[in-house]
């Protein structure tokens, strides 16, 4: 699938290529054991929303997916609108939704199917790709809606207290997510001039790595 790439903004921070070896505090060097996943976490933050980097050594079995988008769940919107490739039972009772968001809460269930389907989980990914188009009539592409449905699904662990921490959705107040989850995956963020569907404006792909046996 090709994509025109348009700009890309927003937080973008993707997996650190480690060759040989990467550095750490005081200059010293490490390299990741064979059958070991390192995620590397900002210093200093109980709760940060991604990783800045993921080492895995040579003996780890990855699965990388395809780029999924959002399912056609709203029936009484026109074809070919994002609307329609919303899910109205995802945001039930929530306040200003953004179209973006109720999207992605569909896409990053759809990958949680996926997943499961190669005996994985959410908590098992480790790398992220989301590829935003501006909504209709907008001026970019929607950061802040995206971040919000990817709270619902990842990062919403404290690191410190092992508490799970209330995320919103739309401007509702915040409260418990959708999915209790302690991965933040190395993650990057662009917004695209086009996607294959119509009506698409989130398609997000992931590597998740199965457990040591």
């Amino acid at each position: 699938m090709k994509r025109r790439t348009k700009v890309v903004i927003g937080t973008a921070l993707a997996a650190s290529l480690l060759t040989g070896g990467t550095a750490l505090a005081g200059g010293k060097s490490w390299s990741p054991g064979t059958k070991e996943v390192r995620v590397m976490l900002p210093e200093g933050q109980s709760n940060p929303s991604i990783a800045t980097g993921v080492a895995t050594g040579a003996e780890v079995a990855i699965y990388q997916s395809s780029g999924l988008g959002p399912t056609a769940l709203n029936p009484s919107a026109p074809a070919g609108s994002p609307e329609l490739y919303t899910d109205p039972a995802l945001t039930q009772g929530a306040t200003g939704v953004t179209v973006t968001e109720a999207q992605s809460l569909v896409v990053l269930r759809n990958i949680r199917t996926n997943l499961e389907a190669a005996g994985l989980t959410l908590a098992d990914v480790i790398t992220m790709k989301c590829y935003l188009m501006r909504p209709p009539g907008a001026q970019s592409a929607d950061y802040a809606g995206w971040n919000r449905a990817y709270r619902q699904y990842f990062a919403n662990i404290d690191l410190t207290s092992k508490q799970v921490v209330p995320v919103p959705m739309g401007t509702s107040a915040p409260k418990a997510p959708l999915v209790a989850n302690k991965a933040r995956p190395a993650r990057a963020t662009m917004e695209v001039a086009s996607l294959a569907v119509t009506g698409w404006i989130v398609e997000v792909e992931v590597t998740a790595t199965y457990k040591k046996r």
